[in-house]
């Protein structure tokens, strides 16, 4: 499909701000200095985005896009729980520990008012977790996965995948991981996760030998 104009000045957009986090960081990104680097104006701007909170909202959404669009493809070739999981582990660890992710995370952990913080949580995470889940819970129905708490086993394996992954890209203790790094780290999770929730055989025990 085509690029619209304003997908074209969207993306120059996100573009400028990006630029501007990384060199004034968000307390000093105003949306005027993201206008003026974006060769947009102020007024288009806030009648797109409302105001600064908005525009790193918009932000967010953009970059868990992927993430979004790769779960929807998938159900819609309605291939099987279990290899859904295993394709989607690679999409989202390469989304959180991308240098978007990490930027917007810097600017979240500079905002003392929390707002960006918030909305990260909001538009984020609780926007791709469900859809993780929602793969879990196909898994379960499929007899592929055994858990009693959806929220516990998404948690377990978000905690496997990334651990602390993240917070160290974003204080600067490690840098990005490489594609051969990533895919070795998913596989990691995927086994220690179904070594956690694999369902329990039903064999019958055999029976003991006489004396």
């Amino acid at each position: 499909m085509k690029e619209s104009i304003r997908d074209k000045r969207e993306t120059e957009i996100a573009k400028a701000a990006y630029d501007v986090i990384e060199s004034k960081g968000y307390s000093g990104a105003s949306m005027l200095s993201i206008a003026r680097k974006a060769r947009a104006s102020n007024e288009t701007l806030y009648n797109w985005y409302g105001d600064k909170t908005g525009l790193f909202r918009a932000l967010i959404v953009r970059n868990t896009y992927e993430v979004r669009d790769h779960l929807e493809k998938t159900a819609r070739k309605n291939l099987p729980p279990l290899q859904v999981f295993r394709k989607t582990g690679p999409v989202l660890l390469t989304m959180l520990l991308g240098d978007r992710a990490i930027a917007l995370n810097r600017a979240a952990a500079a905002d003392t008012t929390g707002t960006l913080g918030q909305a990260l949580a909001d538009a984020g995470r609780d926007t791709v977790a469900p859809l993780i889940g929602e793969v879990l819970r196909a898994a379960r129905s499929n007899g592929d996965l055994a858990f009693e708490d959806l929220e516990a086993a998404l948690e377990s394996y978000i905690g496997l995948l990334v651990g602390d992954l993240q917070i160290r890209r974003v204080t600067g203790a490690l840098g990005p991981l490489s594609e051969t790094e990533i895919s070795k780290r998913c596989k990691q999770a995927e086994v220690h996760f179904l070594r956690l929730f694999a369902p329990v055989s039903h064999t019958k025990t055999p029976p003991r030998s006489e004396l």
